[in-house]
This record gives C-alpha cells, sequence and structure tokens, in this order.
C-alpha cells in the first residue's frame, strides 16, 4: 500500500495513516497507537482491576479526570514496586484514559474530525467509517465477539440505557450527542453484536458552510432568509444522510433574535446561538412511561413559542404540528423522503394521515439529496418547492418548483416565487423594493463567505446585526475591500 496522509487524532498518542491499495484501487484506515513491550501488556491488565474502583470514589474525577487518573496510576505503580520510565507511564496512561475515559478501541475514531459516522457490522469485521474526504473506508480497529458484546453493553451503559437478550435493539444517545443505534448477540444481527454512531458536530454548520460545500447558492439562501423572517412555515426532506437536519440547523440561524424559539428532538442534534430558546428531547422507558414528541409538542403550544422547530416527523405528532401551522406558528422539520411528492403522500396517509387542507397551510419544502457530482459525494438541495394550495378542480395539493438542482453544471435554477410576491404584499414593498432586499441580503452573504464566518456564534451576531441596523452593516460591506458583486 501506499500511504497518502497522515494526521494526528489524540497528539501525541495516536496518528492515522490513510494508505491506497492502486490493485484494488481502495483506502484503507490504519490507527496507530503506541506500542506495549510484554511486561507493560501485563503491568496494563492488572492495572485495568486495580486503578477502576479508586477512581470511581475520587471527588476530582469529574472535575480533572487526568490528574486524578495519573496520580492513581503513580500510586499503583509504586505499590507494585515498579519503577519505569517517562515514555512507559504515559504509555500506560493513554490506554487506562483511553478505556475509562474515552471509547477504547474506537477512540481514535471518535476524535477524528472528518469522520461523520462509525459503523460495526459484527465480531471479527474491520469497523467502516465515513469519512469527509475519503468517503467509506475500512479500517484497521476489530474486535473479537466478546470483547464487541462488553463494548456494546458499555456504550448503552454510558447513554443511561440498558441491553439485554430480552431487549437486545437500543437506539439512543452518547454524552457528547452523537447517535448510536445498537444490537447484542446474535438475536437480530446474525454476525454478532453490531453498533452505528452518528458523531455529534461539536460546531454547527452555518449558511456560510451551506455555501461552501454547494448544497445552496446565494440566491436560494437570502430567498430562504427573507422567508424564515417572514414566518414561512418548512420541510426539509431527504434520505439517510443527506443532511436534512444539519440544513435546517443552518437556516434556523436566520431567526430573528428576539424570537421565542422551542426545539423538540429524539436525539440532541440542533444548536442554535439564541437567547430565547427552549430546547426539549423525547424520554424512553423512564418508570414505564415515555414522553414522546407529541407530548412535548403538546406542551410545547402552551410556552407560546413563535418557532417551533421538530427533529423529524414520523406519526401522530405530525398532525399536531400541522395544527399548530394553521393556528399561527412558524415550523420546522425534517422527513424522510426523497420527492416533493413523496413528501405529500407519506403526510397524507399511515402512519400519518395529516388531512389535505392542513398540508395545504406548508409554505416551502426542500428536498435535499447525497448523490455524486464529478466523482465525489455532494449534498445539494435538489428541489426547493412552494406549497401553493388545493386544487379546485382536481382536489390534489399543487406546489411549484421555485429552486431545482442542475445537475450537469452543479448549479441552481429559479423560477418565479408567488411566495415572495405574498411577503412583498404583506410588507407593502414594491416589485423594485423586493428585489433590492434580496440582492442586499445576497451581498451580506457574500460578504460573510469571503471573510469565512463559519462559526455559528459569528454568524448568528451578523444576522442580527442586520436586523438592528441594516445601514449600518450595508455601509460596512461598502467601505471594506471585499468582492461582494451579487448580479447572478
Amino acid at each position: 500500500m501506499e500511504e497518502v496522509d497522515r494526521y494526528w487524532v489524540n497528539a501525541p498518542f495516536a496518528f492515522v495513516s490513510i494508505n491506497l491499495d492502486r490493485e484494488e484501487n481502495e483506502y484503507h484506515y490504519q490507527v496507530v497507537e503506541p506500542t506495549l513491550s510484554e511486561l507493560e501488556r501485563d503491568l496494563l491488565e492488572r492495572l485495568f482491576e486495580d486503578i477502576r474502583d479508586p477512581l470511581l470514589y475520587r471527588e476530582d474525577l469529574s472535575d480533572d479526570p487526568e490528574s486524578a487518573l495519573a496520580e492513581e496510576l503513580q500510586t499503583r505503580l509504586e505499590e507494585y514496586g515498579v519503577d519505569v520510565d517517562v515514555e512507559t507511564f504515559y504509555r500506560l496512561f493513554y490506554y487506562l484514559y483511553r478505556q475509562f475515559q474515552g471509547y477504547g478501541k474506537i477512540d481514535p475514531l471518535m476524535h477524528d474530525p472528518a469522520i461523520e459516522d462509525i459503523s460495526c457490522d459484527g465480531a471479527d469485521l474491520p469497523i467502516f467509517v465515513y469519512h469527509d474526504e475519503y468517503t467509506d473506508i475500512g479500517t484497521s480497529v476489530t474486535f473479537d465477539e466478546r470483547d464487541l458484546q462488553n463494548f456494546v453493553i458499555q456504550l448503552a451503559q454510558r447513554s443511561g440505557r440498558h441491553i439485554s437478550v430480552s431487549d437486545p435493539v437500543v437506539s439512543t444517545t452518547l454524552p457528547d450527542g452523537s447517535r448510536i443505534e445498537l444490537a447484542l448477540g446474535k438475536e437480530v444481527t446474525p454476525r454478532g453484536s453490531a453498533f452505528t454512531i452518528r458523531k455529534y458536530a461539536d460546531e454547527p454548520f452555518t449558511p456560510v458552510d451551506l455555501l461552501n460545500y454547494g448544497t445552496v447558492d446565494r440566491r436560494m439562501l437570502a430567498f430562504l432568509w427573507l422567508a424564515i423572517e417572514s414566518n414561512k412555515s418548512l420541510i426539509f426532506a431527504g434520505g439517510t444522510a443527506a443532511g436534512k437536519t444539519t440544513s435546517m440547523n443552518a437556516v434556523s440561524m436566520f431567526i430573528p433574535p428576539r424570537a421565542k424559539v422551542l426545539t423538540i428532538e429524539d436525539t440532541r442534534e440542533l444548536s442554535l446561538y439564541h437567547d430565547n430558546w427552549l430546547s426539549s428531547v423525547t424520554r424512553e422507558r423512564f418508570d414505564e412511561t415515555d414522553i414522546t414528541m407529541y407530548d412535548l409538542l403538546r406542551s410545547a403550544l402552551r410556552h407560546r413559542p413563535e418557532y417551533i422547530i421538530v427533529g423529524e416527523v414520523r406519526g401522530e405528532e405530525a398532525v399536531t404540528l400541522f395544527q399548530a401551522m394553521n393556528t399561527g406558528h412558524t415550523t420546522y422539520s425534517t422527513m424522510h423522503a426523497d420527492s416533493v411528492q413523496t413528501v405529500i403522500n407519506r403526510l397524507e396517509n399511515d402512519p400519518i394521515n395529516v388531512p389535505r387542507p392542513m398540508v395545504a397551510s406548508l409554505d416551502l419544502l426542500c428536498v435535499q439529496v447525497l448523490t455524486r457530482h464529478d466523482d465525489e459525494r455532494v449534498r445539494r438541495i435538489q428541489t426547493l418547492a412552494e406549497i401553493e394550495g388545493i386544487d379546485q378542480r382536481t382536489g390534489e395539493l399543487d406546489y411549484s418548483q421555485t429552486f431545482s438542482w442542475e445537475a450537469d453544471d452543479d448549479s441552481f435554477r429559479q423560477r418565479n416565487s408567488d411566495l415572495l410576491e405574498e411577503i412583498a404584499d404583506d410588507r407593502g414593498w414594491t416589485r423594485s423594493q423586493l428585489l433590492s432586499e434580496l440582492r442586499d441580503r445576497r451581498r451580506v452573504l457574500a460578504y460573510l463567505q469571503e471573510q469565512d464566518i463559519t462559526d455559528y456564534r459569528r454568524f448568528t451576531s451578523m444576522v442580527n446585526y442586520y436586523y438592528a441596523d441594516k445601514d449600518g452593516l450595508m455601509d460596512e460591506i461598502a467601505e471594506s475591500d471585499v468582492e461582494t458583486d451579487v448580479q447572478e
């Protein structure tokens, strides 16, 4: 194999070597960690047993786990009468810390910011990851059957859940927000225990990230910005890993700063830099009582939110969501569907069953896809459609495509928008004022992209600046040396 990339994932202990097998045209992800001598391996096995209990009773463990572990390690070595050099001490420290505070064998994968998903399909099989640059790639990490079963149980315990032969499948969230799907034994997965981890991004995507990755263009973002400020409701649809929630979270940064926002999720994924934000998460199987999305949504309406964001609609909560939409609340959510018509069909049929007149209250529908362009995996908003109401002749729901992605040249095509005309009428704008407003927002987005403002706190602050003092921001942009030509 030929090494094509190398980078630290937990300096100075672990790094990754990406290797290319040119005959098979396959990349391989090699984790490189400190090598232990036979003496060090024997010491480590003993330390695993002897350090666990003392650590549990240390009051300073949560405040400074590294120092606590180092002290316990030094104490145990002195008890054993073993004198080790500094390198051996820190090799032992690394594996102990990886076991007690990290994620064991997959800890380097969890530390790699380029990895989105980690998937183990069974015992003695290589763990696969989805890498930002190398896509699906096999790793050098494997588990034998016993270790894998113990690891799955540990993951469940770490997330506060129980998994057993009688209840072998668990969906939950790790303390860092990563989503995990666990299967224990061979009851439902014949090749043995299995797990999939969808890693939680510490820093959420902003609209500038969507621009940089080509998911949208500035015209589409300016349109969405104005629609969100004007309280238009929106659903993001797409397949698995299409980036629905990521995009919804990003455009939610356009919500006006003082508006009351309430989010409802199965697993924590949404991150807003918003003062007036109430976040709620479902709870399962505690004292035999579930707190479902439906329960949270009903409760949410009593908090008088202006914007309600639901992680994903799948069942009875959808009717309540559309009832909220019909009574003047602005709502955003995601769905698994690959086209506008599929979204409509799913909403109107089992198990969701939203009446057609209620579906007609939805304003916008984004369909996002994970596809290939120029031999690379890309995420694109394939269609941005406006829901126009029920056709009086056919009784069917009408919609029109305002933006669509053209795969041949990787561009977005814009068509006329009735929704923009409706917004202009509501605000008393002329056609010229509407176009000027959209142009100004494109200039702001161009400025933020050129300045590479991808931190969600800074981005939200700039959007709030626009709301508070638009003229001041536009003057600042005009006086800068940044090119913001938006005559597209």
